[in-house]
């Protein structure tokens, strides 16, 4: 990249968040131009960069990916091609901003890593939003061990996703388009991680509660398919710096989104986060001392209150030279690794102990 003070930006699939997210939010940085868009189609592709006010469309997103008129290489599809761009870009030199969830499995995701680590290029995920606006204030009380030792973390993750047996299946529910990816599993364990370490061993359970769906209606016609990712996973883990890890995820749960939670319960008090975005106002902290009669409210304070600026931090990034703005490949990497740990438990009904693959 020969100007930082102006960054290119080519989209491989620009869809729904890139309209209410990440178009907003690269025209608010100076010096972003949307340079080049590729679609599934040549139709979407058109639409597109007509949308959004991309300079060009290309053919194919290996054309894009060679282009020397690209700096960075924004990554929208679905979890089953992030791994192929995102190594073809890196390897081409490009920065990347890819999608999350990481990669179709862990084995992915490491070459994901490891392309990344061979360069000097800055990579980056997109961040989960659910408890953003508090994250700050989180790990302000931890460092000032307000919980003291941890006991106990309790993930809670309902939605009402897939609740309808009647409605389509969705892509997310296809092993060869999101892999070991289920819900909002990993958008978890990622928070989970920033806040209290990695985990050292899980073992879980997962049904597939409405096993087949009408399939998405096609130029083939419609008919039944498979639903292949469950519709409610249990975990059990222990966490690598003490303490255990329960967490529940369910995508049938009708009215069960709220209150969604992480509780940290430690040998000297207790954080329940109820779930919100990274909206003002969104999202609420709840904290305790064993010497408290309950459990009161934390504020999250203007100064402390953290907002949407993944794609200025990306931009920002490439521009200090930084290579790992969060959540990086390696926070990836990890939330993957646990997530591929999770699947190997219930498919053989043993524990499964960490880490997977070689030390980084």
């Amino acid at each position: 990249m020969s100007n930082p003070d102006r960054i290119r930006i080519g989209f491989i699939g620009a869809g729904a968040i890139c309209r209410t997210r990440h178009v907003p939010g690269l025209r608010a940085v100076p010096g972003v131009e949307l340079a080049g868009v590729v679609n599934s189609t040549h139709e979407s592709s058109a639409r597109a960069a007509a949308e959004y006010g991309i300079a060009r469309t290309y053919p194919t997103p290996e054309a894009l990916i060679a282009s020397e008129d690209i700096d960075a290489v924004w990554i929208g599809t679905q979890p089953y091609l992030h791994r192929p761009y995102a190594v073809a870009a890196l390897e081409a030199g490009k920065h990347v901003f890819c999608q999350a969830r990481m990669a179709l499995d862990y084995a992915d995701a490491r070459r994901m890593y490891d392309a990344w680590k061979l360069t000097d290029r800055t990579a980056m995920l997109c961040p989960p939003p659910h408890y953003m606006r508090g994250d700050r204030v989180i790990k302000r009380l931890l460092a000032e061990r307000y919980v003291g030792d941890i006991y106990h973390v309790n993930v809670r993750s309902f939605i009402e996703d897939y609740a309808d047996p009647l409605a389509s299946v969705h892509w997310r529910q296809i092993a060869a388009i999101s892999g070991v990816n289920t819900m909002h599993l990993g958008m978890n364990l990622e928070v989970v991680h920033r806040w209290v370490g990695t985990l050292s061993r899980v073992s879980a359970d997962a049904l597939t509660l409405i096993p087949s769906r009408p399939a998405a209606q096609t130029n083939q016609g419609t008919g039944q398919t498979a639903v292949e990712r469950p519709d409610s996973v249990a975990v059990a883990g222990r966490l690598a710096g003490g303490g255990l890890l329960s967490a529940s995820f369910c995508g049938v749960g009708r009215f069960g989104a709220d209150p969604n939670m992480i509780e940290m319960y430690g040998s000297e008090g207790t954080i329940r986060y109820l779930a919100g975005t990274d909206a003002p106002g969104s999202g609420t902290i709840l904290i305790g001392k064993r010497t408290d009669a309950q459990l009161h409210e934390c504020p999250i304070s203007p100064d402390e209150a953290m907002h949407w600026t993944a794609e200025a931090d990306f931009i920002h990034a490439i521009r200090d030279g930084r290579t790992d703005p969060e959540p990086s490949f390696l926070d990836g990497l990890q939330y993957m690794e646990v997530t591929d740990a999770i699947f190997q438990s219930v498919s053989s009904g043993r524990a499964v102990s960490l880490p997977l693959g070689a030390a980084l």
